[in-house]
């Protein structure tokens, strides 16, 4: 599950198993449990937040849409199905967020966008996450992801994203002390219908560019095999088209604006678990720069239920836990080559490092990002393609696949 292509192309080859009924048990326990618990301890809001985490863990089970692998696939054989999804979700999501941000409110509630600085932090932070992806073996929201579904290399991964994410925030304003531009929403400089008339224009012409130099590298599109499962049971136990899960994040990041006020993020809670567990041991954390702001401080005080990105991790978590037993596939395995246990290593210092010097992740930063009009989002983009690119190369160093498709052969 470190590799979501890898889980699709094996997911839909073979006859889906049967419902690991345990593990769906644990997991609805758990989310209505928690959801109950988040609702009486923090409030209703709060709790729907966490829900909606679930949710999204069941998508991005479900759909298996994964950022890195989608990368990966392009970058080393020009398959460009997973980038396509990716340009409809930045589309559903630019649709919907646009007029919103623009507007200020949302049912009442008043919403902005993440709308960070552009600088040498963000490039550096960026290409170092993208060196993190293809060794960790997933981005923010698949590590969160593969974790639920049951990934034991993706725990490792997981761990020291967390340690990196520390250690980010504490050199956080040195890097910020460098060069540093102003931050830049486009949403507000040209306005929304401009800002997503220029958008979907450059979603467009990426859709188009990777259909064309698929079909240059492999004279055809490259096609998963069919689904074993249909209509309701599908959607229920998977696997769903990517479209589905592209459609249905952007969607559910539109109901984080609505809850919370603001955008979907990941990163922000791995900074806050590691800074609390180093306060419990003693570390005077709350001296740094990076918790002395007003909300940041708050949030080191706080608990971790009172924190919007906390709980919908969290929540992530249990809901590809209760895909993975809806799918029937989640099996822990314990035993892990030691290349591939240091690579896991190394990629989640490189992506908690990174994630927190660039302003958020693959969500916060680009998903998010861009959603929100921001520049930075694009910024980010084009960092972390480069770091990818890196990161691809250096895989089979450490014993890990990079998938090509093999060539075609005239008869």
């Amino acid at each position: 599950m470190t590799d979501t292509t890898l889980g699709r192309a094996a997911g839909s080859a073979t006859l889906l198993p049967g419902i690991d009924w345990r593990v769906v048990t644990v997991a609805l326990l758990a989310l209505a449990g928690g959801g109950l618990w988040i609702g009486d301890a923090v409030s209703g809001r709060q709790a729907a937040l966490y829900l909606v985490g679930g949710a999204m863990g069941l998508v991005l089970y479900h759909a298996l849409f994964g950022f890195t692998s989608a990368f990966r696939v392009f970058i080393a054989d020009r398959r460009g199905a997973g980038l396509r999804a990716q340009m409809v979700m930045l589309a559903v999501a630019c649709a919907l967020f646009f007029p919103v941000l623009a507007a200020g409110t949302l049912f009442g509630t008043p919403v902005k966008g993440l709308v960070s600085p552009v600088g040498l932090s963000v490039v550096a932070g960026a290409f170092l996450f993208g060196i993190g992806m293809q060794l960790g073996g997933g981005c923010a929201s698949g590590t969160l992801f593969t974790v639920g579904g049951g990934s034991t290399r993706m725990v490792v991964t997981l761990a020291f994203f967390i340690v990196g994410s520390v250690l980010g925030a504490y050199h956080l304003p040195w890097w910020q002390a460098q060069w540093t531009a102003a931050p830049v929403s486009v949403v507000a400089a040209w306005g929304w219908p401009a800002a997503l008339a220029v958008n979907l224009a450059i979603f467009a012409a990426v859709y188009a560019g990777t259909l064309a130099l698929e079909k240059r590298r492999h004279g055809r599109l490259i096609e998963g095999a069919p689904a074993k499962t249909e209509g309701l049971r599908r959607f229920l136990r998977g696997p769903w088209p990517l479209v589905w899960g592209a459609v249905a994040l952007a969607v559910l990041n539109f109901a984080t604006l609505a809850l919370a006020g603001r955008p979907w993020g990941i990163t922000s809670a791995f900074a806050l678990w590691g800074s609390k567990g180093l306060a419990a041991l003693g570390v005077d954390v709350a001296s740094w720069p990076f918790w002395q702001a007003p909300a940041q401080a708050r949030a080191l005080q706080e608990s971790v239920l009172a924190d919007v990105t906390s709980v919908m991790d969290f929540g992530i978590i249990l809901g590809a836990l209760l895909a993975a037993g809806l799918a029937g596939k989640f099996a822990p395995v314990w035993t892990l080559p030691l290349r591939s246990l240091v690579a896991a290593v190394v990629g989640g210092l490189l992506l908690g490092y990174g994630s927190r010097l660039a302003y958020g992740c693959n969500i916060g930063a680009y998903f998010s990002g861009i959603a929100s009009g921001s520049l930075h989002g694009w910024v980010w983009i084009v960092a972390a393609l480069a770091g990818n690119y890196l990161g691809t190369a250096l895989r089979p160093y450490f014993g890990l696949e990079v998938e090509r498709t093999p060539r075609q052969t005239a008869c």
